[in-house]
């Protein structure tokens, strides 16, 4: 839109627009992100959006401690970014591996943390016992809970931090068979919105991204009980959402990490407390 406009522009007052198209992609396509040298933590790093999230940081000259449960992995990446790529295997929920992040990590020059893992199995409320309650709470709400009390001092010290947090479209509209996503990943928005207020004055950002359906292994589970409760094939029920995306398909892991690279840099000072939709126009409500 904006290269629109200025290409109007150029005509108007007689200027080579070819010129100006050298000029703008040389000045906009390579815009600094400004977090070379910074420290990231992407939890679950291992694949999916927290995998395509380290990449792009990593390819902006940042050093990433990603966290993963499988040290394979891990280790594969670290081989791929040799000293820049630090990895710590293990279980994010778990108090044991946030310390050893922490312990792993240079706090006067922690830039950013990205909030990510895998939610819980798929469901319908009927279907729930309390031990999947119990479970996703601990799965979806508490450890990050844990974890973010650990960070904001080290961002509140510095004076300056950026916090993006992974959730679900469900926390817009309710996702099919996802009760305990579509009910718990809430609290999180709650708690994040309320401590953004906090940390505004501070430099510290908190915002969320609440990804619609991309092509990553985390969707494939709405899928698969799609499928078994209707009796039809994968394939035809992943059919059956994506006719439901406006844009007309999925979204890619990387586009999304596109958005999050942005949110994770100083360039955005002026955006906190947000909840933003990467969905293809799935919602379908007017604060989408």
């Amino acid at each position: 839109m904006l290269a629109h406009i200025a290409f109007l522009f150029i005509e108007q007052i007689g200027l080579n627009a070819q010129y100006l198209y050298f000029w703008w992609n040389k000045t906009f396509s390579c815009m600094n992100l400004n977090i070379k040298d910074r420290f990231f933590i992407v939890c679950g790093a291992g694949s999916g959006f927290g995998r395509a999230i380290a990449e792009g940081l990593l390819n902006e000259g940042a050093i990433v401690i990603a966290v993963a449960r499988s040290n394979d992995v891990l280790v594969d990446f670290a081989d791929q970014h040799p000293g820049r790529l630090i990895p710590v295997a293990g279980d994010i929920t778990q108090d044991a591996t946030q310390n050893e992040v922490l312990d792993r990590c240079d706090k006067t020059r922690l830039g950013g943390v990205l909030i990510n893992a895998g939610g819980p199995p798929a469901m319908s409320f009927m279907e729930s016992k309390m031990g999947n309650w119990d479970q996703a709470w601990l799965q979806l709400v508490r450890w990050k809970v844990s974890f973010v009390k650990k960070i904001v001092p080290l961002l509140q010290q510095q004076q300056y931090g950026r916090v993006v947090f992974i959730e679900s479209v469900s926390v817009k509209q309710p996702v099919e068979n996802l009760v305990l996503s579509n009910s718990l990943r809430m609290a999180v928005v709650g708690f994040v919105k309320t401590l953004s207020r906090e940390l505004a004055s501070q430099n510290i950002t908190m915002n969320i991204l609440a990804p619609g359906y991309h092509n990553t292994a985390a969707v494939k589970r709405v899928f698969q009980k799609k499928a078994a409760n209707e009796g039809i094939t994968y394939e035809e029920a992943k059919s059956s959402f994506e006719k439901h995306i406006p844009v007309g398909s999925m979204g890619e892991a990387a586009e999304l990490a596109e958005l999050a690279l942005w949110l994770l840099s100083p360039g955005s000072r002026y955006v906190t407390g947000q909840t933003i939709s990467h969905d293809g126009g799935v919602v379908q409500g007017v604060f989408g």
